[in-house]
């Protein structure tokens, strides 16, 4: 490690003046922008941190985050020291690296952002990395020094170029697929699953979320030639799912039967019946790492205490910006199609004999049509918003396109305090849901509100 940096705040701005694709609004997914070779160099220059620590790779277009959280938390919950490393952060960058559940040390990203910042110093030949690849190498340094068991490692995007695919993990783990990054992944279900895939290595065992048909083909076959034994969600894990609330927050409880044993009725802090599917693919995941030591109880318990915010979230604003008492916000970083439908399809679950409106932004290079569609088919009222995101969508573009496919948009603002009055006032006099969604910056902004109050 490395003292070069005489402060946290110092390695944070060396940190975050390097080239970030995740702000720019079109990147090119190629070996130009995105590459191994990068990363490798980098990882080469500060001791080869990933291969030091077992690891659970984790990809997928939706709820890999919210899986990679409950397979951290079962590990942890067994007596490992765990690492887990994710992305975007909502509020605090630090989210991204933590240790046994804990957001890492200033201290210690400060040290590790000090030797890669030595190693880039001296010069790499593969050329200066990214943003993301520096974070990338900064965790995996931190777990090291922290003498981690096991990291549970989340791609930044896709998989097969993503710069975390360095590891050699004991399992592999890929959630649910569908359309996003349509600009640097395809346009096609059966091309993001070929990225996605990417992470599959030789031998070592996959555990599937179901997948469509068009995804799964690609997947399994990826899996086939490779070696790597399957463990699909659905067919070899089964999975049960009921709605639940814990105060005001919705929640489920869930049963999970895998080949080694049966977790009944275990209560799920997360909303939304998709928590099943990511619950199962943790506990497989789990059960390949942990063998025979693995523990129903202690899985229970340590799912029952699982955190991950942002993700059908209840939130009490703060005065002056608190709707009134008979208006639940509800915030999600749900932001594809396939994603905002089971979104609203779970808010009508939970609230069945309630209105609802949306408050929505997005980043320009999502799938903005798709979520337009699923919005129309709603009939919701939306209200638009942006962030401060450059890669962030104009509010009335978005309004616009809602309009012509017949959606109902019904107001906007420039940032999310002006726009909220707007949704709340929509559900006057009786009250109901206003469901925050479409951007992870987006609900980024308000949690931090939250946290600040």
């Amino acid at each position: 490690m490395s003292d070069l940096f005489a402060s946290y705040e110092a390695a944070l701005a060396y940190l975050t003046e390097s080239t970030d694709y995740e702000r720019m609004r079109r990147v090119r997914y190629n070996s130009d922008t995105f590459d191994l070779k990068r990363i490798e160099a980098l990882a080469g220059a500060v001791g080869r941190p990933d291969r030091r620590f077992r690891s659970i790779h984790v990809a997928g277009t939706k709820g890999k985050g919210s899986t990679s959280a409950m397979a951290e938390a079962i590990l942890r919950g067994h007596g490992l020291r765990t690492g887990l490393f994710t992305s975007p952060h909502l509020v605090d960058l630090r989210e991204r690296i933590q240790i046994d559940g804990r957001l890492v040390e200033r201290d210690l990203m400060r040290r590790a952002a000090g030797r890669v910042a030595e190693a880039v110093g001296r010069g790499l030949d593969a050329g200066p990395p990214t943003f993301f690849e520096m974070m990338t190498a900064v965790a995996f340094l931190c777990y090291v020094e922290a003498g981690v068991d096991v990291a549970v490692v989340e791609t930044g995007l896709g998989g097969r170029l993503d710069s975390t695919n360095i590891l050699m993990p004991e399992v592999a783990v890929i959630t649910s697929i569908s359309i996003d990054h349509t600009f640097q992944l395809g346009r096609d279900l059966a091309s993001i699953a070929r990225e996605k895939a990417g992470i599959i290595k030789a031998g070592v065992p996959v555990v599937l979320s179901p997948q469509p048909s068009e995804a799964e083909e690609v997947l399994l076959a990826t899996a086939a030639e490779r070696g790597s034994p399957p463990i699909r969600v659905g067919s070899d894990v089964h999975r049960e799912w009921r709605k639940a609330f814990l105060g005001d927050q919705p929640a489920g409880r869930i049963s999970v039967r895998t080949p080694r044993r049966n977790y009944p009725d275990v209560d799920l802090p997360l909303g939304g019946r998709v928590q099943a599917d990511n619950a199962a693919c943790a506990i497989a995941a789990a059960e390949i790492v942990l063998g025979d030591a693995m523990n129903g109880e202690t899985t229970r318990r340590a799912l029952a205490a699982v955190h991950w915010p942002g993700r059908m979230q209840a939130v009490r604003l703060p005065a002056p910006m608190a709707c009134p008492l008979n208006v639940t916000v509800l915030v999600d970083g749900a932001h594809n199609a396939d994603s905002l439908r089971r979104l609203l399809d779970a808010v009508s679950e939970y609230y069945p004999d309630r209105a609802a409106v949306g408050l929505f932004a997005a980043a320009s290079d999502k799938d903005i049509d798709g979520m337009m569609h699923v919005l129309a088919e709603a009939a919701l009222q939306v209200v638009f918003t942006k962030t401060s995101n450059p890669r962030a969508a104009e509010p009335d573009d978005l309004a616009a396109r809602l309009r012509a496919v017949g959606g109902r948009a019904a107001g906007g603002a420039p940032d999310w305090p002006a726009a909220l009055p707007q949704a709340c006032a929509l559900l006057a006099p009786c009250g109901g849901v206003v469901v925050i969604c479409g951007s992870l910056y987006l609900v980024g902004d308000i949690l931090a509100t939250v946290s600040d109050a």
